[in-house]
Formats: structure tokens, C-alpha cells, sequence
């Protein structure tokens, strides 16, 4: 990406996208923040607030502090006072989801969410340098470990028992235990990535060298269609954060299955079938396509990781990708006027529906501010 793209790139992403969200989803006077925007941009102002959007959005907020975004750190706080207060219940549990007032919807503990509590807890740290946040972070990790681990290796989905088991949380989990290692001395986090890397490799990669996104309880494919899906999406989520591991370890071992599961993703990218070459949502471990439709998150994650790509290969031809896929993703899902995003669209190019999910935010700020990183030569995030 030229300097001047670049540079165009970060001031459409601290100067438009993130203060217009800043408008739209932080009002000082409700708590909370939004779930779902109109079309237009107009947000649904139920009652409804749930752990997992608010903990996005606490990440996102605080990341655009870092890059200097008026009114960021304040947003940010208003997002993790609600998710410390009315979300956390006096036990320290998270519940799934509650309303403004603070009562609970469902009180379930979910492993997904608190994966997500765990990385707003470290990049609120980083951009308040709130210090005290690290205890918190401590609880639920305490938490995971002594309510929601399962024997056979991994964490339970949630407080429930719900199945099928996923690799997605373990994952985000993995993603917030860098997060906290570069706020926090705590040998925890780096040990607690080290064994969940260990484990996807051991218990999540097929025999092909795929990665599995739903398993039972002993981490077999899940039977039935389930068992089948793998996503290039999460593939290249993966190669982004093992080029991290191993720059936090030195892990030999994360960045030989990093290449590994670029290589499948990026095979389905250029797959002569998928003339559009938008990473499609689902395939099987063959690549035969088993959904293909095409969410706006999968772009974002083959944007990291062809940044991963540049930044740790210095893959020339994963620099020229990259300029293509961030056009293919604005021509396709992001509106530059607006900030707004088509969520979704069909094997033909069109919409599949109009709400804007508020949560994916987190996705395409990432995304964006770490092309914004790497193509400047900054140091790691």
C-alpha cells in the first residue's frame, strides 16, 4: 500500500469512522451501548444490552483513544462501567445479556462473551492505564478456569452445557491472552496462549490440516453437517494471531501452522469458481463450498492476515493482495459516506439483510488499524 493510501486509510478511519460510531452507539445518558442500527444509521433504541457488544465496543473505543480520537476514552469508559456494573453480578459473574436498568435477561455465563470481557479488559488498560482492571481480568480468568473447564482439554461453551463445543471462544480467548501480556507481567496470559495454541493444534486441526469449528465434548467433528464446515474466515483469524504467538514466544511451531492455514484460506480465494474472490462463509475440508455467501468479518480477517503476511514473510504478493481485497471490501460492504456496512451479501452480490450489526465494528477497526500499522513500519500492536 502506497503512503498516500495509507494515509488516506487512517484519516478516513480516526477522522470519519470512528467518530461518527463514537455518535452513534455512546450516549452519556443511557447506559450501555447500541446492538443494531437501521439501514440509515438509525439506532434501535431497545432496552436490551448484551456482554459481548458491549465488550466490543469497550475494545474499540479504547483502541481509537490510542489513535487519538476525541471523546474515545470517554466513550470507552461508559462502556466498561456497564459491563463491570450492570452486567457483572454480584458473585463477579457475567451474565449473556440484561437491559439498561440492570436487570437480567439471561443469566447464563457465556464463553464466548467473557473471552471478549478478557480483551476490554486489556485494551482498556492500555488506553486508561487503569492498572486495577488487570485484578478484574484475573476474576474471570479464575472464573473460566474453575467453573468452565472441561476435562477433555478447552472450556465448557457456558454455564449451561450447551453443545456443540466450538473452537471459535478458545480462539478469541487466545486473541485477549495477547492482549493482556502486553499490558500485564503475569505469566498467565503467555501460558494460557501457549496452551491454547497446543490445543487447537492438537485437538482442532484434522488430519488434513484444516481447522474444525464444531466438536462434541471429547473434541471428535461434531456429527451430522456441523462436523463438516470449516471457514476460511476463521483460518485466516488464526494465522493473524499464531504470527503474534510467535512473536510474543517465539513459537516455531505457531508460525509453521500459520502458513499452513493461510494456504487453505487462501486457496479458497482464488478457487477459478469464485469469480468475486470474497472469502465465501463456509466450506468443506476439501474446499467444496457449503455457504456461499460472503460476511463482511471473513474480509477483514484475510486483511489481517495478509498484513500478518507482509509483516512477518514479508510476502510481496501479500502486499498486492491487499490493495485489491481493502477495495473489493469497500466496493462491496463498507460505505465510505456513512461508516455503515452491508453485513452480508449472497453468491450473487446481493444484500441479504438490512440491520447493521453493531459488533462487527470491532472487526473492521482491527482490520484497519493494523494495515494503518504495518504499512507505516510501526512496531507491533
Amino acid at each position: 500500500m502506497s503512503a498516500s493510501a495509507r494515509n488516506d486509510l487512517l484519516s478516513w478511519l480516526t477522522g470519519s469512522l470512528l467518530p461518527g460510531w463514537i455518535a452513534r452507539a455512546y450516549d452519556p445518558a443511557r447506559p450501555g451501548f447500541v446492538e443494531y442500527l437501521q439501514p440509515d444509521g438509525t439506532p434501535e433504541l431497545g432496552e436490551l444490552r448484551t456482554t459481548l457488544v458491549t465488550a466490543r465496543l469497550t475494545y474499540v473505543f479504547s483502541h481509537a483513544h490510542l489513535l487519538g480520537v476525541p471523546g474515545a476514552l470517554a466513550a470507552a469508559r461508559h462502556g466498561f462501567a456497564f459491563l463491570t456494573g450492570a452486567l457483572r453480578q454480584p458473585d463477579g459473574r457475567f451474565v449473556h445479556s440484561g437491559t439498561t436498568d440492570g436487570e437480567v435477561v439471561d443469566g447464563r455465563s457465556d464463553f464466548y462473551d467473557l473471552a471478549f470481557v478478557l480483551f476490554a479488559c486489556g485494551w482498556f488498560a492500555k488506553a486508561s492505564g487503569d492498572q486495577s482492571v488487570l485484578a478484574i481480568a484475573g476474576e474471570v480468568m479464575d472464573f473460566l478456569e474453575q467453573e468452565l473447564a472441561h476435562p477433555a482439554g478447552g472450556f465448557r461453551e457456558d454455564t449451561l452445557g450447551t453443545q456443540p463445543r466450538r473452537q471459535n471462544p478458545h480462539m478469541h480467548l487466545l486473541e485477549a491472552c495477547h492482549a493482556l501480556a502486553a499490558v500485564s507481567p503475569d505469566p498467565r496470559w503467555l501460558e494460557t496462549a501457549d496452551m491454547l495454541v497446543r490445543l487447537m493444534r492438537e485437538r482442532m486441526l484434522d488430519e488434513s490440516g484444516t481447522l474444525g469449528e464444531f466438536f462434541d465434548e471429547d473434541w471428535a467433528a461434531f456429527p451430522g453437517s456441523r462436523g463438516l464446515i470449516r471457514e476460511p474466515g476463521h483460518h485466516f483469524e488464526w494465522t493473524w494471531l499464531l504470527h503474534h504467538h510467535e512473536r510474543l514466544t517465539g513459537s516455531a511451531e505457531a508460525r509453521e501452522t500459520a502458513r499452513s492455514l493461510h494456504a487453505f484460506g487462501q486457496r479458497q480465494v482464488d478457487v477459478p469458481s469464485n469469480a468475486s474472490r470474497l472469502v465465501v462463509n463456509e466450506v468443506d475440508a476439501a474446499g467444496a463450498v457449503l455457504n456461499g455467501a460472503a460476511l463482511l468479518w471473513p474480509q477483514t480477517e484475510y486483511l489481517k492476515a495478509l498484513v500478518a503476511r507482509i509483516e512477518f514473510e514479508g510476502d510481496t504478493d501479500a502486499a498486492a493482495r491487499l490493495d485489491r481485497h481493502v477495495e473489493l471490501m469497500f466496493s462491496h460492504f463498507v460505505d465510505r459516506a456513512s461508516g455503515l456496512w452491508v453485513n452480508q451479501i449472497d453468491a450473487g452480490g446481493r444484500p441479504i439483510a438490512d440491520r447493521v450489526p453493531v459488533r462487527v465494528l470491532y472487526h473492521l477497526v482491527l482490520a484497519l488499524a493494523e494495515i494503518c500499522r504495518v504499512c507505516d513500519g510501526g512496531a507491533a500492536a
